[in-house]
């Protein structure tokens, strides 16, 4: 590329951003950008797949054939929505065995809520009601995205998660409306999930380092706290009806602001647990590596098995 190309076509990258179009793989884009994006993309690939785990281990102690299928169509679904997503990483360049091996040293970071312990099936429910609901109001903007295959990859996961969010609410009305211990296992795990959903949508703005430059791009469309007050407003209602109590004795509505006001959130907590100090931190990045090194065989006969047909034909 002559030194006088570059610059048009970072004028036609940028062009492209202010008419609000799709730049795809085969398009020119700048350096930060790509850096960007493999960084966004690959974070949220890892958090679907370590995402698995929590929910996982209660597959074979759901309390019925119904909340087992249910729970094991689930985590297919998050295991599908890593695969999309590690491919539209590969898209701009980045290889999907780097990405697992950055992930698996730790070089790399997944959701912090990922990092709790599922401590009772009332969890399963929470998760599906509050991760979910937070991931949502997440995602949903990320399908208008300015890269498309990431956009377009959203588009069948939020539909996904849309359904994942109805079954947890499901699961948490059904159990609400059983004894007085389900009621309060309920309530204990909205007291336990609550605060973490929250610290789901990132550092506040002004300590957010990504989030200017990811909406000049139109990689991002919503700042992390207005997309953490999207959330709260969408949870009080369904928390009344649901019956439970958020645990958070400074959340009343503003009419002046026409939202939510909610207490402050134990951000040194979220940084321990970036660091790898959470509860469950350890055992995640342990069972990923573990899973990895066991499917070695499989990846090495699937390799020989295409190497093999590549030399028939």
């Amino acid at each position: 590329m002559t030194a006088t190309a570059e610059p048009d076509l970072e004028r036609l990258f940028e062009h492209t951003i202010e008419r609000d179009q799709r730049i795809e793989p085969r398009d020119w884009l700048p350096e930060g950008y790509r850096k960007t994006m493999i960084r966004q993309i690959a974070q949220h690939a890892h958090s679907e797949i370590i995402g698995m785990q929590p929910e996982g281990n209660w597959i074979t102690r759901a309390p019925s054939l119904r909340r087992k299928a249910i729970l094991l169509a689930k985590v297919q679904d998050e295991a599908g929505h890593g695969l999309y997503l590690y491919s539209a990483a590969e898209t701009l360049g980045a290889d999907r065995a780097d990405l697992t091996e950055k992930l698996i040293s730790g070089r790399q970071k997944y959701s912090s809520i990922f990092n709790y312990p599922t401590l009772t099936f009332a969890d399963v429910g929470v998760i599906g009601w509050l991760v979910d609901g937070a991931a949502i109001c997440n995602q949903v903007p990320l399908c208008r995205s300015s890269y498309g295959p990431y956009a377009r990859a959203m588009i069948r996961i939020c539909k996904e998660e849309s359904f994942h969010q109805r079954q947890g609410y499901e699961l948490l009305m059904t159990m609400m409306r059983g004894t007085e211990a389900q009621r309060a296992m309920v309530q204990d795990a909205v007291n336990r999930w609550w605060w973490p959903s929250l610290m789901m949508f990132g550092p506040p703005d002004a300590e957010s380092p990504n989030t200017a430059q990811s909406m000049a791009w139109k990689v991002k469309r919503h700042t992390n706290d207005e997309l953490r007050q999207r959330f709260v407003d969408m949870s009080v209602p369904q928390a009344k009806a649901l019956g439970v109590t958020l645990p958070d004795p400074e959340l009343k509505w503003n009419e002046e602001r026409q939202h939510h006001n909610f207490g402050p959130i134990d951000w040194d907590e979220f940084k321990q647990i970036l660091k790898g100090n959470g509860p469950c931190n350890a055992q995640r990045i342990a069972h990923r590596r573990k899973a990895h090194e066991d499917g070695a065989w499989v990846r090495e006969a699937a390799a020989a098995y295409a190497a093999k047909q590549e030399g028939r034909a």
